[in-house]
């Protein structure tokens, strides 16, 4: 119940209709309560004492209350109704909201799948506590309670005998109620591992089919898929055992009252109106009983789910602003320094991707970062604009340490165009304009026509308007990294970064788009990822990682003197032409 109750502020905006859906819910209770006494009087009063106005009177007030208790019980659903789906849009927007604001070490230990569960199915379970709550959560405590004092009243002594089978049933209730709250975390957990493999499945489904590993996959999904379907009917197994349980005492309960009850009618001292009743009563209390475990039901399986949202809602970014972050100097030059910097992706020393890293970037420079794959180039370049935060050293750019800046600001001088190009479904326009949308129609075709993208776009079905499905599956790897390219141009950021980002384009291209950026932005730091050696022969500078270190560093022509491990590289891709010449 701690977890729920960490969630409760979100109803607090919708107190007033929470309010107003309680009171009506009260109101049926009430008429519940009032039904019984009813049915009592017209039993003794018209029908034994052969009153007909009575019975006619009495009827006509019952047939009122049926239709009062109708229209007030839909009027409650419809206000629970309305608390719970904005109950369950804010707490959907509030992770939405959170899983934005996360740094990327925080994404490094949240899958998809899991953070797909949370809004969707977690949230649910939520929504549905909310709703049921207010419209049977307060009437079942409320009628058992109301209908045991009226059993007293209407006769103590059967009251009494019954009271030992009502403390047997709670009893019972408690036990199935205090097992459910784990078992529904379990299924959760299961759900957890279902929906990562579905989602898995279903974004590389182009690679299963092209590695024709369709019978592996389908049989890793049957394999969760069976898992969570025995852990549900474990589950519901075990919940199913509770009717038959409150059936037996339900019966028990009539047994008793229709025994002892005929005994003292007999002797005169109960009539038949009164042991009627005392039987509505029963039912009235035991119905309830049956209604707090399902709500219980619902309760456990809100709890686990309130935990996992938590979970995520009180996750703190691991890039956090200072309380006073200070201004970066004015202007666009940018002299980015990394100085002793260690880095780890989990901010501890063992095991470190980055270790001592040295270098200078000067204002409209572009530095080429060159090794194998796992060096560490792309680890080098998200400490840039501080996706993440180093271990230790520092990161300074125009000698103001980087955890000193608000990181909003830093992104705002920074375009970006990463490993794996991500498009969102829209039109091609809408995609280069993503970082932009001010950006006028001639600006978007300069940033296209910068990136060697502008003549593939007019060559599509409706130019800039042709619709990029998800994840640009209709466009090639090339295409998909030119728009990126075009994306980050647009912004004319005074650093860029480049990641990898024309692996899958042509030489040719690459250079016209490396001739390109360099009237494009002539006054921006950049920061070039590559594998391919021709992509960086003419960068400023060039930064040879090797296991996370920076074994060397200068231009092409100062490496192929002095670097055994660039003229291996070199070597190894473009043969001995150019390294004579250079030499």
């Amino acid at each position: 119940m701690s977890q729920i109750k960490k969630l409760l502020y979100f109803i607090e905006p919708y107190w007033r209709r929470s309010l107003v859906s309680l009171l009506l819910l009260l109101s049926v209770v009430v008429m519940d309560l009032t039904l019984p006494r009813l049915i009592q009087r017209v039993i003794d009063q018209g029908i034994n004492g052969r009153n007909m106005q009575v019975v006619i009177t009495t009827t006509i007030w019952m047939l009122v209350i049926s239709v009062l208790q109708t229209l007030f019980a839909l009027a409650n659903n419809l206000f629970s109704i309305q608390v719970g789906e904005s109950v369950a849009r804010d707490l959907r927007e509030a992770l939405f909201l959170k899983i934005q604001s996360f740094s990327f070490g925080n994404l490094d230990h949240l899958n998809t799948g899991q953070l797909m569960v949370r809004l969707s199915s977690d949230t649910t379970a939520f929504q549905r506590m909310v709703q049921v709550a207010l419209r049977i959560g307060t009437r079942a405590p409320l009628l058992m309670i109301g209908s045991i004092i009226l059993m007293f009243v209407t006769d103590s002594r059967l009251a009494l005998m019954i009271l030992p089978v009502l403390l047997a049933t709670s009893i019972v209730i408690i036990f199935f109620v205090s097992r459910m709250g784990p078992l529904f975390m379990t299924i959760q957990k299961k759900l957890d591992k279902l929906n990562t493999v579905l989602q898995e499945n279903i974004a590389g489904v182009r690679l299963v089919k092209s590695f024709v590993r369709e019978k592996h996959e389908g049989s890793r999904f049957a394999v969760v898929n069976e898992d969570y379907a025995d852990r549900n009917t474990h589950v519901m197994r075990f919940m199913a055992t509770l009717s038959p349980a409150m059936s037996v005492f339900v019966n028990l309960g009539m047994v008793i009252v229709i025994w002892a009850g005929g005994i003292q009618s007999v002797q005169g001292d109960v009539s038949v109106g009164q042991i009627v009743a005392f039987i509505n009563y029963l039912h009235t209390t035991m119905g309830p009983l049956g209604i707090m475990v399902m709500l219980a039901n619902v309760v456990a399986a809100a709890s686990a789910s309130a935990e996992r949202i938590n979970e995520v809602l009180e996750t703190i970014p691991e890039v956090q602003d200072v309380p006073e972050p200070q201004k970066l100097p004015e202007g666009r030059a940018k002299r980015i320094r990394f100085e002793g910097v260690d880095f780890h992706y989990n901010g501890i020393n063992d095991g470190l991707v980055l270790n001592r890293v040295d270098f200078v970037a000067e204002p409209g420079q572009t530095v080429a970062i060159l090794g194998a794959t796992g060096a560490g180039k792309s680890s080098i370049v998200n400490l840039v604009p501080r996706f993440y935060d180093v271990t230790s050293g520092k990161i300074t750019w125009n000698g103001v340490d980087v955890r000193d800046v608000r990181q909003s600001d830093l992104l705002l001088d920074v375009g970006i165009v990463p490993q794996e190009t991500i498009l969102f479904s829209g039109s091609v326009r809408d995609n280069i304009r993503y970082g932009r949308s001010s950006a006028s129609e001639e600006e978007v075709i300069a940033a296209a026509q910068a990136a060697q993208a502008h003549d593939f776009i007019m060559n599509l079905p409706n130019g800039y308007d042709t619709r990029v499905e998800e994840r640009g599956v209709n466009l090639s790897g090339g295409q998909k990294q030119r728009l990126a390219i075009a994306r980050a141009l647009l912004l004319r950021p005074a650093v860029l970064i480049l990641d990898d980002s024309t692996s899958s384009v042509d030489v040719e291209t690459e250079t016209k788009i490396q001739d390109a950026m360099k009237s494009w932005l002539q006054d921006s730091t950049s920061f070039v990822v590559a594998q391919r050696i021709s992509t960086v022969l003419h960068a400023d500078k060039i930064l040879v990682v090797d296991e996370g270190k920076i074994v060397a560093q200068g231009t092409h022509s100062e490496l192929m003197r002095t670097s055994a491990v660039y003229q291996e590289i070199y070597d190894s891709q473009l043969g001995d032409g150019v390294k004579l010449e250079a030499a």
